[in-house]
């Protein structure tokens, strides 16, 4: 495919003229591509054929990429903010100005529509000009303790930061990482998805070419358990942020408490969509629709369960399945509806918590299966699928599937309707249908989620809204003015006049 970034490679050309030369993605380190011994595929989910090695780095690579970020971070935190802000802005242009070559590395990698893959290059490019404009007025505080003191309050960078992501949304995430932390001062340390290494190592070269001093923005790729490991346990690595399941999120967690070092944590979701009589229930349908099916499900805050009040469940579902219903399949260059789950393993979980699911009382309204295409035989596909009546204990009314697998229960008051969403082990997202303002209120009160929506739904909103979940679902915030926090520590200072 001409014209996408590089997956490897140390020139420092213009990234869309390496493809031809590079054939290896690899880590990037201190301004320039770093090998290692050895490799592993990268699948495409659409067909199943390799897209090509990824290097597969360890302890070595790890420790390369903390020595080069506490050599450099000094520097760059001396810089005025108006200097980080002007790089992190060029930083911004050169991802849109690539937007296409990136969305197409992402589609290829992670399956999803084209479409979604454009967006997910614009919003990657407005993260890093957002933090740019907020580190211009991220201000420290006068505390007026004495009249013959003065007190105030300072934020301070923690040096070397370090985020593992998740392959579902590569450069949303590595953006809202990155962005935050380096206009803070700090120096940071991304490792990629397994599946989805090739954007976090382009966008890296464009921060280079932007300005930003190499060391500052380093990427190391590689297999979870080696390279996720070595970052986790490095006593370079100052604060921690994890993007994935709960229960490596768990593991790592226990890995910072032993160094005692800080961490935000987002992890899984089980968000509901609560439905009263009175809501405007075609676009409720639509977005429904659009909050399990975006990114085939895999989202940590898609809207995974129906709550629907008894009077109006049948012709909710049957506007949700009529929408299911006309929704297209394909490989993600054809930018279609839906496209492949990001791998063959995954694809065979989605299937078999399904299959598992209609053991119970729950009734498959729509999908359920895996399509029958032949010309999607060999892509980790599976068709959207809306389940009814599942039992609220169940394993797929409690546990994420991350795929296109709505499931449905019904309720008959506000009381039963919280106790349902409030129900799981997670709390991320939450959604409340209802005309009546009084009511909205009160739902958004009693709903446990990091984020509730009225009346709409966002998967996690924009990059303006503090992002993160209460329980299982993580703890933290990414996103808005609140990740500028995350990656700061306060200082008080008491001067005696």
């Amino acid at each position: 495919m001409s014209g996408r970034m590089p997956r490897g490679g140390t020139s420092a050309v213009n990234p869309t003229e390496r493809q031809s030369t590079v054939e290896i993605t690899q880590s990037f380190i201190d301004g320039e591509s770093v090998p290692s011994a050895d490799t592993y595929d990268n699948i495409d989910p659409a067909t199943g054929r390799s897209l090509g090695p990824v290097a597969r780095s360890g302890t070595e690579e790890v420790d390369r990429a903390v020595q080069a970020a506490a050599a450099a971070q000094p520097a760059w935190n001396a810089t005025l903010p108006e200097h980080r802000s002007a790089v992190l802005s060029r930083v911004a242009d050169l991802v849109d100005a690539n937007a296409e070559a990136l969305a197409r590395l992402e589609s290829e990698d992670t399956g999803k529509p084209l479409g979604q893959a454009r967006t997910d290059a614009t919003v990657c490019a407005r993260y890093f000009r957002f933090y740019a404009h907020a580190i211009d007025t991220y201000y420290g505080e006068t505390i007026p303790l004495a009249a013959d003191q003065l007190v105030y309050t300072r934020r301070e960078p923690f040096g070397v930061v370090g985020s593992i992501i998740a392959w579902n949304y590569p450069m949303q995430l590595l953006a809202r990482a990155v962005a935050a932390a380096v206009a803070t001062g700090n120096a940071t340390i991304i490792k990629p998805a397994d599946e989805t290494p090739r954007t976090a190592v382009a966008i890296a070269r464009l921060a280079i070419e932007a300005g930003m001093p190499p060391g500052i923005f380093n990427v190391v790729t590689g297999i979870g358990a080696e390279a996720g490991a070595a970052l986790t346990a490095h006593p370079g690595v100052a604060h921690l942020g994890f993007v994935g399941s709960t229960q490596i999120g768990s593991t790592i967690a226990h890995a910072a408490a032993d160094r005692v070092v800080p961490t935000v944590l987002e992890l899984g979701g089980k968000s509901a969509q609560i439905v009263f009589p009175d809501a405007d229930l075609d676009t409720a349908a639509t977005f429904l629709t659009k909050a399990i099916l975006q990114n085939a499900g895999q989202t940590c805050s898609a809207g995974s369960r129906l709550l629907v009040h008894h009077s109006i469940h049948q012709e909710l579902l049957s506007k949700v399945a009529d929408h299911f219903g006309k929704v297209s399949i394909g490989p993600g260059r054809e930018d279609p509806d839906l496209g492949p789950l990001v791998s063959a393993k995954q694809q065979g979980r989605v299937r078999g918590m399904v299959e598992t699911a209609l053991e119970g009382p729950g009734e498959v309204i729509v999908g359920g299966t895996v399509p029958d295409e032949e010309r999607l035989a060999g892509g980790a596909y599976f068709s959207p699928t809306l389940i009814d009546g599942v039992d609220p204990a169940s394993q797929i009314a409690q546990e994420e599937v991350f795929g296109p697998v709505l499931v449905s229960m019904q309720f008959d008051t506000e009381e039963e309707a919280v106790a349902l969403a409030n129900g799981t082990d997670y709390a991320l997202l939450g959604a409340i249908w209802t005309k009546d303002l009084s009511r909205a209120h009160r739902m958004a009160a009693a709903v446990q989620a990091g984020q509730v929506y009225v009346n709409t739904y966002g998967a996690g909103g924009g990059v303006e809204l503090p992002f993160g979940g209460f329980k299982k679902s993580g703890y933290g915030r990414e996103k808005g003015r609140e990740a500028l926090d995350a990656y700061t520590q306060t200082k008080t200072v008491i001067v005696k006049l």
